[in-house]
């Protein structure tokens, strides 16, 4: 039985690896941290997956356990960053290039957004789940998504790196 857990498992993780970096990487702002992230909600969810793979949704129990190592990073270690939105030379200024520039800002105005208000806007407009899925996710009420989602959404629309390129940020579809 054991073997099979295993299959399991592994089968899990090949099929969700990328999204759940993803989503860590928008939590987290930081590519090698985001797969540390991963990493580390993995290992924890491979000794408990005989109870996580009975569950209804695998993948938003593991979710959670991603919001929750993030949030024990920010407790076990008060460092600041300085995350960088743009390389340091300039590509011309096109569609694409605007698009780059507008999704940089956007992911530098995440890093600044604080933790709770972070994990509620990257769940609900990037992944683009429920507010009950959120709650669920993030062990809160509907009520404090909504709030939290709001806050977020006004400060990442008067971010200076947003406001400058004529830009706001919307409510609803994600940067998928």
């Amino acid at each position: 039985m054991q073997a099979e857990l295993e299959a399991q498992f592994h089968e899990f993780v090949r099929a969700r690896w990328s999204r759940l970096v993803r989503t860590a990487y928008l939590l987290t702002g930081d590519v090698h941290h985001a797969e540390d992230l991963t990493q580390t909600a993995l290992a924890k969810a491979y000794r408990s997956w005989r109870r996580i793979s009975r569950s209804d949704n695998p993948e938003a129990y593991v979710r959670r356990m991603l919001v929750s190592c993030n949030s024990d990073r920010f407790r076990k270690r008060r460092v600041t960053e300085a995350l960088t939105a743009a390389p340091p030379e300039r590509a011309r200024h096109d569609e694409a290039a605007g698009q780059v520039e507008m999704r940089g800002s956007l992911l530098d105005g995440l890093a600044r957004l604080p933790a709770k208000q972070r994990a509620v806007v990257v769940l609900r407009y990037w992944e683009d789940l429920s507010e009950a899925e959120v709650a669920d996710v993030l062990g809160c009420s509907p009520g404090t998504v909504k709030s939290q989602a709001s806050k977020g959404l006004a400060k990442l629309r008067t971010y200076p790196g947003l406001a400058r390129q004529g830009r706001t940020v919307s409510g609803r579809g994600g940067g998928k």
